[in-house]
Protein backbone atom coordinates (compact mmCIF):
# COMPACT_ATOMS: atom_id res chain seq x y z
CA UNK A 1 0.00 0.00 0.00
CA UNK A 2 1.20 3.55 -0.89
CA UNK A 3 0.51 6.76 1.24
CA UNK A 4 1.68 10.72 0.26
CA UNK A 5 2.68 12.28 3.75
CA UNK A 6 1.99 15.91 3.29
CA UNK A 7 4.24 17.99 5.43
CA UNK A 8 6.37 21.22 6.47
CA UNK A 9 9.28 21.60 8.49
CA UNK A 10 11.57 24.96 9.68
CA UNK A 11 14.81 23.87 7.55
CA UNK A 12 16.76 26.29 10.22
CA UNK A 13 17.94 22.48 12.24
CA UNK A 14 18.72 20.14 9.20
CA UNK A 15 21.17 19.29 6.35
CA UNK A 16 18.42 19.80 3.89
CA UNK A 17 15.90 17.13 3.06
CA UNK A 18 17.85 14.13 1.27
CA UNK A 19 19.64 11.52 4.02
CA UNK A 20 22.96 11.66 4.46
CA UNK A 21 25.87 10.04 6.23
CA UNK A 22 27.25 12.22 8.93
CA UNK A 23 24.34 14.97 9.19
CA UNK A 24 20.93 15.29 10.39
CA UNK A 25 18.18 15.46 7.47
CA UNK A 26 14.42 15.68 7.31
CA UNK A 27 13.98 12.55 5.60
CA UNK A 28 15.91 10.73 8.32
CA UNK A 29 13.99 12.08 11.02
CA UNK A 30 10.78 11.21 9.60
CA UNK A 31 11.76 7.87 8.52
CA UNK A 32 12.51 7.16 11.97
CA UNK A 33 9.51 8.02 13.06
CA UNK A 34 7.46 6.00 10.68
CA UNK A 35 9.73 3.08 11.26
CA UNK A 36 8.95 3.16 14.94
CA UNK A 37 5.44 3.94 15.15
CA UNK A 38 4.77 1.12 12.09
CA UNK A 39 7.11 -1.25 13.50
CA UNK A 40 8.52 -2.43 9.87
CA UNK A 41 11.50 -0.24 8.02
CA UNK A 42 9.99 2.64 6.10
CA UNK A 43 11.68 4.77 3.51
CA UNK A 44 10.02 7.73 1.95
CA UNK A 45 10.55 9.53 -1.17
CA UNK A 46 10.15 13.56 -1.36
CA UNK A 47 8.40 16.23 -3.91
CA UNK A 48 12.13 17.68 -3.87
CA UNK A 49 15.54 18.02 -2.37
CA UNK A 50 15.35 21.06 -0.42
CA UNK A 51 19.45 22.17 0.56
CA UNK A 52 20.62 23.08 4.09
CA UNK A 53 18.56 25.42 5.68
CA UNK A 54 15.34 25.84 3.31
CA UNK A 55 11.89 25.58 4.24
CA UNK A 56 9.28 23.69 3.28
CA UNK A 57 5.43 25.48 3.60
CA UNK A 58 4.18 22.32 1.37
CA UNK A 59 6.04 19.30 1.03
CA UNK A 60 4.64 15.66 0.23
CA UNK A 61 6.66 12.45 0.27
CA UNK A 62 5.30 8.69 -0.75
CA UNK A 63 5.51 5.51 1.34
CA UNK A 64 4.63 1.75 1.13
CA UNK A 65 3.90 -0.01 4.15
CA UNK A 66 2.74 -3.99 4.08
CA UNK A 67 -0.48 -3.52 5.47
CA UNK A 68 -3.28 -0.78 4.88
CA UNK A 69 -3.45 2.01 7.71
CA UNK A 70 -7.01 1.82 9.45
CA UNK A 71 -6.37 5.33 11.37
CA UNK A 72 -4.18 8.00 9.30
CA UNK A 73 -5.69 10.83 11.90
CA UNK A 74 -3.56 8.94 14.29
CA UNK A 75 -0.93 8.18 12.76
CA UNK A 76 -0.71 12.08 12.21
CA UNK A 77 -0.80 12.48 15.93
CA UNK A 78 1.59 10.04 16.77
CA UNK A 79 3.93 11.27 14.55
CA UNK A 80 4.06 14.68 15.74
CA UNK A 81 4.26 13.79 19.05
CA UNK A 82 7.46 12.06 18.01
CA UNK A 83 9.06 14.61 15.55
CA UNK A 84 10.20 17.78 16.57
CA UNK A 85 8.53 20.87 16.99
CA UNK A 86 10.51 21.97 13.53
CA UNK A 87 8.33 19.09 11.27
CA UNK A 88 4.72 19.08 11.24
CA UNK A 89 2.66 16.35 9.42
CA UNK A 90 -0.71 17.10 8.34
CA UNK A 91 -2.29 14.53 6.42
CA UNK A 92 -1.50 11.06 5.49
CA UNK A 93 -2.98 10.41 2.34
CA UNK A 94 -4.11 7.24 0.44
CA UNK A 95 -2.84 7.10 -3.24
CA UNK A 96 -2.58 4.48 -6.31
CA UNK A 97 0.71 1.80 -5.93
CA UNK A 98 2.39 3.39 -8.52
CA UNK A 99 1.70 7.12 -7.69
CA UNK A 100 5.52 9.30 -7.01
CA UNK A 101 6.06 12.41 -5.02
CA UNK A 102 9.14 13.39 -6.75
CA UNK A 103 8.11 12.20 -10.81
CA UNK A 104 4.01 12.92 -10.76
CA UNK A 105 4.31 16.51 -9.46
CA UNK A 106 2.92 18.83 -12.20
CA UNK A 107 4.38 22.03 -10.78
CA UNK A 108 6.29 23.45 -7.84
CA UNK A 109 6.30 26.88 -6.46
CA UNK A 110 8.68 28.50 -4.62
CA UNK A 111 9.03 32.06 -2.73
CA UNK A 112 11.99 33.97 -1.11
CA UNK A 113 11.38 36.87 1.43
CA UNK A 114 12.69 40.07 1.46
CA UNK A 115 12.84 43.08 3.65
CA UNK A 116 14.54 46.61 3.37
CA UNK A 117 14.01 47.91 6.98
CA UNK A 118 15.46 46.47 10.09
CA UNK A 119 12.64 44.01 11.76
CA UNK A 120 13.56 42.08 14.84
CA UNK A 121 9.99 39.87 14.01
CA UNK A 122 11.05 39.28 10.21
CA UNK A 123 14.22 36.96 10.82
CA UNK A 124 14.82 34.72 10.33
CA UNK A 125 12.51 33.85 7.67
CA UNK A 126 13.46 37.12 5.45
CA UNK A 127 16.56 38.65 4.23
CA UNK A 128 17.59 42.06 4.96
CA UNK A 129 18.97 43.70 1.45
CA UNK A 130 21.28 46.72 2.84
CA UNK A 131 20.49 48.70 0.11
CA UNK A 132 17.90 49.73 -2.09
CA UNK A 133 16.52 47.80 -4.44
CA UNK A 134 14.70 48.63 -7.85
CA UNK A 135 12.21 46.36 -7.91
CA UNK A 136 10.31 46.96 -10.82
CA UNK A 137 13.86 46.34 -12.86
CA UNK A 138 13.59 43.18 -11.18
CA UNK A 139 10.43 42.55 -12.44
CA UNK A 140 11.44 43.04 -16.15
CA UNK A 141 14.55 40.49 -15.39
CA UNK A 142 12.16 38.28 -13.89
CA UNK A 143 9.80 38.03 -16.58
CA UNK A 144 12.48 37.13 -19.20
CA UNK A 145 12.74 33.79 -17.11
CA UNK A 146 10.07 32.53 -18.90
CA UNK A 147 11.47 32.49 -22.38
CA UNK A 148 14.57 30.07 -21.67
CA UNK A 149 14.17 26.42 -21.00
CA UNK A 150 18.14 25.89 -19.65
CA UNK A 151 19.18 27.34 -16.24
CA UNK A 152 22.53 25.72 -16.15
CA UNK A 153 23.94 29.26 -14.69
CA UNK A 154 21.71 29.18 -12.21
CA UNK A 155 22.63 25.49 -11.10
CA UNK A 156 24.77 23.90 -8.49
CA UNK A 157 28.02 22.74 -10.38
CA UNK A 158 28.35 18.71 -10.64
CA UNK A 159 24.53 17.37 -10.03
CA UNK A 160 23.29 14.21 -11.15
CA UNK A 161 20.57 15.23 -13.38
CA UNK A 162 20.26 14.51 -17.28
CA UNK A 163 18.98 18.16 -18.29
CA UNK A 164 19.15 21.63 -16.98
CA UNK A 165 16.08 22.33 -18.69
CA UNK A 166 13.00 23.75 -16.79
CA UNK A 167 9.89 25.16 -17.87
CA UNK A 168 9.31 28.50 -15.42
CA UNK A 169 5.26 29.70 -15.43
CA UNK A 170 5.42 32.65 -12.82
CA UNK A 171 8.14 34.46 -11.92
CA UNK A 172 7.17 37.55 -9.90
CA UNK A 173 8.44 40.02 -6.98
CA UNK A 174 5.49 41.20 -4.80
CA UNK A 175 4.94 43.66 -2.08
CA UNK A 176 3.50 42.05 1.05
CA UNK A 177 3.22 44.47 3.96
CA UNK A 178 7.18 45.02 5.12
CA UNK A 179 8.49 42.76 2.97
CA UNK A 180 9.13 41.71 -1.15
CA UNK A 181 8.07 38.34 -1.80
CA UNK A 182 9.72 36.42 -5.00
CA UNK A 183 7.17 33.61 -6.09
CA UNK A 184 8.48 31.40 -8.90
CA UNK A 185 6.54 28.10 -10.30
CA UNK A 186 8.06 26.10 -12.27
CA UNK A 187 7.71 21.90 -13.47
CA UNK A 188 10.98 21.44 -11.83
CA UNK A 189 13.69 23.31 -10.14
CA UNK A 190 17.72 22.16 -10.55
CA UNK A 191 19.72 22.24 -7.37
CA UNK A 192 20.37 25.53 -5.98
CA UNK A 193 18.20 27.39 -8.71
CA UNK A 194 15.82 29.65 -7.22
CA UNK A 195 18.70 31.09 -4.37
CA UNK A 196 20.96 31.74 -7.58
CA UNK A 197 17.90 32.78 -9.54
CA UNK A 198 17.18 35.55 -6.73
CA UNK A 199 20.62 36.60 -6.09
CA UNK A 200 20.90 37.67 -9.50
CA UNK A 201 17.99 39.46 -9.43
CA UNK A 202 19.40 41.42 -6.77
CA UNK A 203 22.72 42.39 -8.59
CA UNK A 204 20.02 43.57 -11.45
CA UNK A 205 17.96 45.70 -8.32
CA UNK A 206 21.76 47.08 -7.41
CA UNK A 207 21.99 48.03 -10.32
CA UNK A 208 24.72 45.90 -11.07
CA UNK A 209 23.42 44.07 -14.33
CA UNK A 210 21.15 45.69 -16.68
CA UNK A 211 18.69 43.78 -18.22
CA UNK A 212 20.58 42.66 -20.91
CA UNK A 213 23.53 41.39 -18.88
CA UNK A 214 20.81 39.54 -17.04
CA UNK A 215 19.93 38.05 -20.37
CA UNK A 216 23.74 37.14 -20.94
CA UNK A 217 24.01 35.72 -17.78
CA UNK A 218 21.50 32.82 -18.50
CA UNK A 219 22.85 31.72 -22.13
CA UNK A 220 26.44 31.41 -21.27
CA UNK A 221 25.07 28.36 -19.61
CA UNK A 222 28.13 29.41 -17.02
CA UNK A 223 27.20 28.95 -13.18
CA UNK A 224 29.87 31.29 -12.65
CA UNK A 225 28.36 34.45 -14.48
CA UNK A 226 25.29 33.92 -12.27
CA UNK A 227 24.90 36.17 -8.90
CA UNK A 228 25.44 34.60 -5.26
CA UNK A 229 23.59 32.00 -4.00
CA UNK A 230 20.96 33.89 -1.67
CA UNK A 231 21.33 32.38 2.22
CA UNK A 232 18.29 29.68 2.51
CA UNK A 233 16.58 30.95 5.50
CA UNK A 234 14.08 32.80 3.59
CA UNK A 235 13.40 30.33 0.70
CA UNK A 236 10.27 28.52 1.18
CA UNK A 237 9.32 25.61 -1.03
CA UNK A 238 5.35 26.85 -1.10
CA UNK A 239 3.22 24.46 -3.08
CA UNK A 240 3.62 21.25 -5.06
CA UNK A 241 0.51 20.19 -7.04
CA UNK A 242 -0.78 16.88 -8.38
CA UNK A 243 -3.05 16.18 -10.86
CA UNK A 244 -4.99 13.78 -8.16
CA UNK A 245 -4.52 15.89 -5.11
CA UNK A 246 -6.41 18.64 -4.48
Amino acid sequence: MRYFLKLAYNGANYHGWQSQPNAVSVQECIEKALSTILREPISIIGAGRTDAGVNAAVMYAHFDVSEPLKDMLTLVMRLNSILGKDIAIYDVLPVRADAHARFDAVSRTYKYFVHTEKSPFLYPFSWKSTCRLDFELMNEAAELLKNYRDFTSFSKLHTDVATNNCKITYARWEQEGEQWVFTITADRFLRNMVRAIVGTLVDVGRGKLTIEQFCEVIEKKDRCSAGTSMPGNALFLWNVKYTYID
